[in-house]
C-alpha cells in the first residue's frame, strides 16, 4: 500500500517522522505514531492507531520510517476519520441559540464523557492552548476553538 503514495507524500511523511525521531536513531516510539499521523493532517482514532501498531505505553516498540510508511498509507486511505465539517455538525447540536456558541460546560463534559474520553488534565491543556475566554453567560464560540484544536497536532494528540 505504501507504493501508492506520491513522492511528495513520502517526503512529508519522512519529514514528520524525523521530527519525532528524538534520538536520531531513525526510529520512532510506536507510542508517538498517532501524533506523527496527526501532524500529517490525518485524524485517526486511538483504536485504529493501535490496530496499525501503535502502543499505549512509551518504550514498548520502535518503528523505522519503512515500517511507518505502510501505516501512513493505510490510515490515509481510511475514510472514517472525521473532518472539521463533521465536528462542526456535532457541536452545532449544542448551539441552542443558533449563533455559533455553546456552553463551555457542555463542551467540557462532552470531551470527558463521550468517544475517546479525555482526562481532566488533557482537557485543561486543550482549553489552555485552544480556548478563547467564555462570555458572562458561560458560552464560547466553538468554531475558533475547533479550528485551533485541529490545526495544532501537539494539542490534538489524544
Amino acid at each position: 500500500m505504501a507504493d501508492k503514495l506520491k513522492d511528495q507524500d513520502i517526503e512529508n511523511a519522512e519529514f514528520a517522522f524525523g521530527i519525532y525521531d528524538c534520538d536520531g536513531s531513525g526510529k520512532v516510539d510506536a507510542y508517538d505514531i498517532p501524533d506523527v499521523l496527526r501532524s500529517l493532517n490525518l485524524n485517526p482514532t486511538l483504536e485504529l492507531c493501535e490496530k496499525m501498531g501503535a502502543t499505549k505505553k512509551r518504550g514498548e516498540k520502535k518503528l523505522s520510517v519503512e515500517e511507518f510508511l505502510p501505516i501512513f498509507a493505510q490510515v490515509r486511505a481510511t475514510k472514517d476519520q472525521g473532518s472539521y465539517e463533521d465536528f462542526m455538525e456535532c457541536l452545532k447540536l449544542y448551539d441552542k441559540m443558533e449563533n455559533g456558541t455553546m456552553l463551555f460546560a457542555e463542551l467540557e463534559h462532552s470531551l470527558k464523557a463521550l468517544g475517546e474520553k479525555l482526562s481532566d488534565d488533557e482537557v485543561a491543556e486543550l482549553f489552555a492552548d485552544c480556548m478563547d475566554p467564555e462570555d458572562d453567560e458561560g458560552n464560547i464560540f466553538y468554531a475558533p476553538f475547533l479550528q485551533k484544536m485541529m490545526n495544532n497536532p501537539i494539542v490534538y494528540k489524544k
